[in-house]
């Protein structure tokens, strides 16, 4: 009989016998450790890989039988668990497709792991500046015509790299005549497709890059699949990358401690997933659709959908998205992301008869919006349409010449035109703002400020309390 979930009830079987464990980890099934009960009991299946088990780095029983099921339900060639989260994955695919010196075309809002990725690899980016979407105050995908001018100054390149969807749950409407210009010169297409994961499960979602010709697609399962963070899926479908080369950089960077939890999570969200109807699709939609209109008449709160069902972002007009977040955790109601403009929801993919209290936390955003509007807002103009930004740019110096310049602090209201030395990443989205060797523009700047009035938080080398940034020097 075929198993449904091998990698599951491989494991469900393993502690049915009440082993005693001689190896690692040093929890030893949980018998030594003082964490929660709730958490320890988690511990028996917190295991390694032992007989049974199967090898995650060279997968021949439970994990490649999981996998072949994984590749099977989103029309892979070969389909990969990750344990190191969608980073490594994006690590993955990006060398397995440049080398030190290659040209790469990134479009310019990606995360932040792309930009490490072509960092560590050495490969020259050329970035393109994605549309700016005045409805949801965002930037969002490539145009067909960007790309296709990018292609044309730059045939040597070695690999394209797309977001889709962004963050905010907007899609590239022409990603398949993109895929195809790049292919038209044999340059494969990486997508970080992050938040879509579940875009397979129904046609009433938006198409997976994978179905559009994709040859390298990442999803992060745990994002809107019922697998635990960190779990991800890497899927290869391509003449153009190959799949040995692919397995070659997983098992280089992966971790060679995979935890069995996260893999048995990845299982049962692909299980989830496989298992999806075009009825469950119906009911979690008109579930949704009844959600939004209850929220759409709490006065004063603004709704706005986007092309992902999953995602919904709300805003209260002379409040920043942070000061409406606060006031929904009060409530103890935690959203996804606040930027200055609004507040990001990602909702659950619901099967036929499953609940969620939509009704409880309407009632929580109606008190927390209610007890905001009491007091005054900060919110001041947002950018409605950002400051002219070529379509097609490339850092003035490559990270491998950076590493030999001299860098200094200067104020960052004076760093028009100076070089980064640093990455400054607003996170979340975790998508940078200033790129090590890019030239500082008046647009970046003026993003930088909006930020700060907004309280958003920043990684990267920055000193920003005493308003400086890291430039080469001159």
């Amino acid at each position: 009989m075929k198993k449904e979930r091998p990698l599951v009830e491989a494991l469900y079987q393993f502690v049915e016998k009440q082993p005693l464990s001689l190896h690692v980890p040093g929890h030893k099934n949980g018998r030594i450790s003082s964490l929660p009960n709730e958490i320890k009991k988690a511990l028996s299946y917190d295991v390694t890989e032992l007989t049974g088990l199967d090898d995650f780095h060279h997968p021949e029983e439970a994990i490649a039988e999981a996998e072949q099921l994984l590749a099977n339900t989103y029309g892979a060639d070969k389909s990969y668990f990750l344990v190191n989260g969608s980073t490594v994955g994006n690590l993955a695919m990006i060398y397995a497709t440049c080398k030190r010196g290659d040209t790469i075309l990134v479009q310019r809002n990606a995360h932040k792991s792309v930009f490490h990725a072509i960092e560590l690899v050495g490969a020259k980016a050329v970035y393109l500046t994605p549309n700016w979407d005045i409805r949801t105050k965002t930037a969002t995908t490539v145009s067909a015509p960007v790309l296709s001018e990018a292609l044309a100054l730059h045939p040597e390149a070695k690999a394209a790299v797309l977001t889709y969807p962004t963050y905010y749950g907007i899609i590239a409407e022409d990603l398949k005549e993109q895929i195809k210009l790049c292919h038209a010169q044999r340059i494969p297409v990486l997508v970080d497709e992050a938040h879509g994961a579940h875009f397979t499960a129904s046609a009433k979602f938006p198409a997976s890059a994978l179905e559009l010709g994709a040859d390298v697609v990442v999803q992060s399962a745990h994002k809107t699949l019922p697998a635990m963070t960190m779990a991800s899926f890497l899927h290869v479908k391509s003449e153009l990358v190959s799949t040995t080369k692919i397995n070659h950089y997983l098992r280089m960077l992966q971790s060679s401690s995979p935890s069995y939890l996260l893999l048995a999570s990845l299982d049962d969200a692909r299980h989830y997933i496989s298992t999806y109807m075009e009825s469950d699709a119906v009911y979690c939609l008109e579930k949704r659709e009844q959600w939004v209109e209850a929220l759409q008449s709490i006065r004063g709160l603004e709704v706005i959908q986007v092309d992902d069902p999953l995602k919904l972002l709300l805003r209260l007009p002379g409040y920043t998205g942070i000061e409406l977040k606060d006031a929904l955790e009060s409530k103890n109601l935690y959203v996804e992301l606040a930027d200055a403009a609004q507040v990001l929801f990602i909702l659950p993919l619901l099967k036929h008869g499953e609940s969620y209290p939509f009704a409880d936390m309407r009632i929580r955003i109606k008190e927390a919006v209610a007890e905001l509007k009491k007091q005054p807002g900060t919110a001041g103009s947002y950018i409605e349409e950002p400051y002219e930004m070529k379509a097609i740019t490339t850092p003035e110096v490559t990270s491998d010449e950076l590493l030999a310049m001299e860098k200094e602090w200067v104020p960052y209201m004076r760093a028009i035109g100076r070089i980064s030395a640093s990455m400054l990443i607003p996170y979340p989205p975790g998508i940078p703002l200033f790129v090590p060797g890019e030239k500082i523009t008046v647009a970046n700047l003026s993003r930088l400020e909006e930020l700060l009035v907004s309280r958003a938080a920043f990684q990267g080398e920055h000193r920003l309390t005493e308003k400086l940034i890291r430039v080469i020097k001159q």
